[in-house]
């Protein structure tokens, strides 16, 4: 699926699932929610834009470039413990490296027992700490304090994204450069009334994005209105007005 989104000719993408229908009486609100995820996206992205093209200038300042740690930090939720011990020099390579990449922004529901991800705080392999979508295939529930955990989560990724595509300059990154080819996971599927093990390669919106810059926001339940199986239509949210 990253290949597909990678060849699409465009600046910003919104994902959301098929089975997520939403009916007329409710799509304004839906509306106005794509609009604030979208929003935000948007200003993060200058921000990250106008903090590149100081870093590529070469005219900064030690108090800038703590600036743009802290926005780092704050805004886009990626923290390194060990900044304080870079260069200057350094630390405008660190910076650069974490602000060049995809962004996305992702609309997460109050958690009411859905089968599936939900956002989480991740050690990355170069120790830094960042936001991921997990899958609860990707965690060890056999592991009590890894289920408790889980189970504790208090929200639901319902797949609503908004995603940056394109670079500072404008150049379209290649999306296959920020997978996480480690993140593959054994799933459970059926067939002919048999259960059976699947190998699958990294999801679209956990290991394939795993290393873009994430933003998380809370988004009203009644933007999460999914039918995935036909008994899903007698919820009220799917009844006549």
């Amino acid at each position: 699926m990253i290949e597909n989104l990678n060849d699409l000719d465009a600046d910003i993408v919104f994902i959301k699932n098929i089975d997520n229908v939403v009916p007329d009486r409710l799509k304004d609100t839906t509306v106005r929610y794509k609009q604030v995820l979208a929003g935000l996206l948007v200003q993060l992205r200058e921000r990250t834009f106008n903090y590149l093209n100081l870093l590529d200038s070469g005219h900064y300042t030690h108090d800038q470039l703590v600036e743009i740690i802290q926005f780092l930090q704050r805004n886009l939720c990626t923290r390194y413990d060990d900044t304080k011990l870079l260069e200057d020099a350094e630390l405008a390579v660190y910076l650069r490296h974490k602000l060049n990449r995809p962004i996305r922004v992702c609309g997460m529901v109050r958690n009411q027992g859905e089968p599936g991800g939900g956002p989480f705080w991740t050690y990355n392999q170069d120790g830094s700490y960042s936001l991921q979508i997990l899958e609860s295939s990707q965690i060890d529930l056999s592991d009590p304090a890894k289920k408790a955990l889980f189970e504790q989560g208090t929200h639901f990724n319902p797949v609503d994204l908004v995603c940056s595509l394109t670079d500072y300059q404008g150049a379209h990154f290649n999306l296959p450069d920020f997978v996480d080819e480690q993140t593959g996971f054994i799933s459970e599927k059926s067939k002919g009334g048999k259960v059976l093990k699947a190998l699958e390669r990294p999801g679209l919106w956990n290991g394939a994005m795993s290393d873009w810059n994430t933003v998380f926001v809370e988004v009203p339940l009644l933007t999460f209105n999914p039918v995935k199986t036909v008994n899903d239509l007698l919820r009220p949210e799917h009844q006549p007005a």
